[in-house]
């Protein structure tokens, strides 16, 4: 947490900046009471706008409901990436927040289903390789056009799963590289992809036009 709060402020200080992306601590396993003191502290030290980022996968513990409608209520923490996976809890955070709390998905297959019960869209790893995609799939959701929607979200679901076939973000890496957009390798303990990750991904992506 003091960790969290210094670069928090760090950042504070170099301007330009919407909001600080806070990930639930890690390795210690904190209980609900915990995670909900870290937050407090994190959001009363700065003026910045706190975006709250669940994701059980990596960081071992849950930020149940409850608790992240309870930080909704402090008035800089202004939403939360949900990448836990469980529609029936990011339903129950949307349900009992104010109209101005943002549900963000953060995972790519789920947004057009948290899109459909009310969420405000996603902090997305496909979008760096297909932006334009991501983009029309929400507009066409957004102006009513379900089918659509539902159509070029099952187009990109093997890309989205593609993206995530070895630990991200070696295969987002990857695939720009190829495209000229140069972002350099991972950084251990991450691995680039070998040859045969590399052909199998390009493929996906090459059967987006077919």
């Amino acid at each position: 947490t003091a960790e969290t709060i210094a670069f928090t402020k760090e950042v504070a200080e170099l301007g330009g900046i919407d909001a600080v992306l806070v990930v639930a601590p890690y390795y210690n396993k904190p209980n609900q009471d915990g995670l909900y003191a870290h937050f407090v502290a994190v959001a009363e030290a700065s003026d910045l706008p706190v975006v709250i980022y669940n994701i059980p996968g990596r960081s071992v513990v849950n930020i149940e409901p409850e608790t992240i409608i309870r930080l909704a209520k402090l008035p800089n923490i202004i939403g939360v990436k949900e990448s836990s996976g469980n529609l029936d809890n990011i339903s129950k955070i949307i349900t009992e927040t104010s109209d101005d709390f943002l549900v963000y998905s953060g995972d790519d297959s789920l947004t057009l289903p948290i899109l459909a019960v009310g969420g405000n869209g996603v902090i997305s790893v496909a979008s760096h390789v297909v932006g334009n995609e991501m983009q029309e799939m929400m507009q066409a959701f957004e102006s009513g056009d379900v089918k659509k929607a539902a159509s070029i979200h099952r187009s990109l679901l093997p890309l989205m799963n593609g993206l995530f076939s070895v630990p991200n973000p070696a295969p987002t890496k990857y695939l720009l590289n190829q495209q000229g957009i140069s972002v350099g390798p991972v950084r251990l303990p991450l691995v680039d992809l070998n040859a045969e990750q590399g052909t199998k991904l390009q493929a996906i992506l090459e059967g987006l036009s077919k």
